[in-house]
């Protein structure tokens, strides 16, 4: 589904998603990716903005992502200054905007929280993002133990 990271190439995953117990309980509804104040900030897959402004004080940016059933996935970004507007069609990797300067989010340390829900049901973001993306080096084979080799 996902076909680049937000932000970065393969950025520190600060937080991960931890859903509440209850629809208003407590948890993380998103992940928090590292990155510097001034980043660029991408559509991980095609979709269309259907949000970007201002919410508590923070830049966010909602896409729907296409082809994804009815309610489509929508991810969120923030806290972003947005350089797209609600409407527009973006591609995967597309620039929505750059990452706003620490906020109390993350510890006074710059980071992008990103968010997927589909309808009012909140989802883990990594589900979406493709095993070559998550990877963090190469393939390693192991020595299976106990298997007699003929020769």
């Amino acid at each position: 589904m996902a076909r680049v990271w937000p932000v970065g190439v393969r950025p520190a995953v600060l937080r991960g998603w931890d859903p509440p117990a209850t629809p208003y309980g407590r948890g993380h509804r998103g992940v928090d990716l590292a990155g510097a104040a001034g980043t660029p900030v991408r559509a991980v897959a095609e979709g269309t903005v259907t949000f970007a402004g201002v919410v508590a004080g923070r830049g966010v940016v909602a896409v729907d992502l296409a082809h994804t059933g009815a309610p489509a996935l929508r991810t969120t970004y923030e806290p972003v200054t947005a350089k797209v507007h609600k409407g527009d069609r973006v591609a995967a990797g597309q620039r929505l905007g750059v990452l706003q300067r620490p906020g109390s989010h993350c510890g006074g340390t710059s980071c992008l929280h990103w968010g997927l829900r589909r309808g009012t049901r909140y989802l883990d973001p990594l589900s979406i993002m493709p095993p070559w993306l998550l990877c963090k080096g190469p393939s390693r084979l192991l020595p299976v133990w106990g298997v007699a080799v003929e020769g």
